[in-house]
């Protein structure tokens, strides 16, 4: 059986999305047949609208999603019917070099439903991060839906599909971040707050949170910044040693993707501190650090993907600190909006003006 949708359709690079009919197939083995009810309007959606991914078009964009369990094909043993579930961009294979390594949230061979949905021509879909989720239902490998309390909003839960997940993992997992550490966050969106919500999570003593919008370092302060610092008013370096005491930071997050912002992290932390990147750049972009300086100050540089996350793991366990009191992940939902209010999201995302939007069902 076929099923008919609508879902958000990029079909040319730097064209306004818009709504199409796409046809979504029954599971067959190893896949989940998904019932959308929330999914965020991330950036990397917009990079998929503007080229900046691949120039697989047209895209089913949407991927920051929680639903529920529509049908399952054969073999599937993760998940049944009625199960409420988060998506995730990453299904660890089990079998390539780096889960036998017993380090699957860096698999090489991430799983994808292997049916396409396509238009009602017959035309196929790239789904954005293999999910496609601005759509009614969508179609992914089972190993993508992850099982969580229903007790939480699906606005708040589909947000941990991305964006909060890569904040959180990026101070956790990837930075390591723990009790008593200092920790400065450069870039105060959605990413960078979950990271300084992490930190604090953690149990940092210190969080400075870098931006150079206001309104975004308040917001910071909500997730759990000590100190804030407009970076278009005054040097965020010379700021941070002055808070830690002339030393620096033990991790410094760059959630901005951008080689000004990675420099003045590499700087601001402390020796045999850790610089984490989470923020994304683009192709272009090139860093230039004395060889000198990066061999001397010792410590880590490192990159966070998807804040080397399990989800099976980090999924329900995020959620349930949440629903404890203990992880605000309402905070991060600015707005709620109607599945063809997507383009005008992307506007506002750009404008500063959202954490998130949020694409209810």
């Amino acid at each position: 059986m076929v099923h008919e949708v609508n879902g958000v359709v990029a079909g040319s690079k730097g064209a306004p999305v818009g709504i199409e009919t796409v046809l979504v197939p029954d599971p067959g083995p190893g896949e989940a047949l998904v019932r959308i009810k929330a999914c965020g309007v991330c950036h990397t959606d917009l990079h998929y609208r503007e080229g900046a991914i691949n120039d697989d078009f047209p895209f089913l964009l949407g991927h920051e999603a929680s639903g529920t369990v529509e049908s399952i094909g054969s073999g599937v043993d993760n998940v049944v019917p009625g199960d409420f579930v988060v998506i995730a961009w990453r299904s660890p294979c089990g079998t390539c070099r780096s889960c036998l390594r017993g380090r699957p949230w860096y698999c090489f061979a991430s799983r994808n439903a292997h049916q396409p949905m396509t238009l009602a021509d017959g035309t196929p879909l790239s789904p954005a991060l293999g999910i496609g989720a601005f759509a009614e239902l969508t179609l992914v490998d089972a190993g993508q839906t992850v099982k969580v309390d229903p007790a939480v909003s699906p606005e708040a839960a589909g947000l941990i599909g991305c964006g909060i997940m890569a904040g959180l993992g990026a101070a956790i997992n990837t930075g390591g971040v723990s009790r008593g550490d200092s920790v400065a966050v450069f870039g105060c969106g959605g990413v960078g707050d979950a990271a300084i919500a992490g930190s604090r999570l953690a149990g940092a003593h210190t969080i400075i949170g870098v931006d150079i919008d206001d309104g975004k370092l308040e917001l910071a302060k909500g997730f759990g910044a000590t100190h804030t610092i407009n970076s278009s008013r005054s040097d965020p370096v010379d700021a941070i040693r002055k808070i830690t005491g002339g030393n620096g930071v033990n991790v410094a997050i760059e959630a901005v993707g951008k080689p000004e912002t990675y420099e003045q992290a590499f700087y601001s932390r402390d020796h045999a501190g850790t610089v984490v990147l989470v923020g994304v750049p683009n192709p272009e972009m090139k860093i230039e650090l004395p060889l000198l300086e990066v061999f001397g100050r010792g410590g880590s540089l490192k990159s966070s993907w998807y804040g080397d996350c399990l989800p099976s793991r980090d999924f329900p366990t995020y959620i349930d600190l949440h629903l404890q009191g203990r992880l605000d992940l309402d905070k991060f939902v600015s707005e709620t909006i109607p599945i063809g209010g997507v383009e005008e999201a992307f506007r506002r995302m750009e404008q500063g003006e959202v954490l998130r939007s949020v694409v209810v069902f």
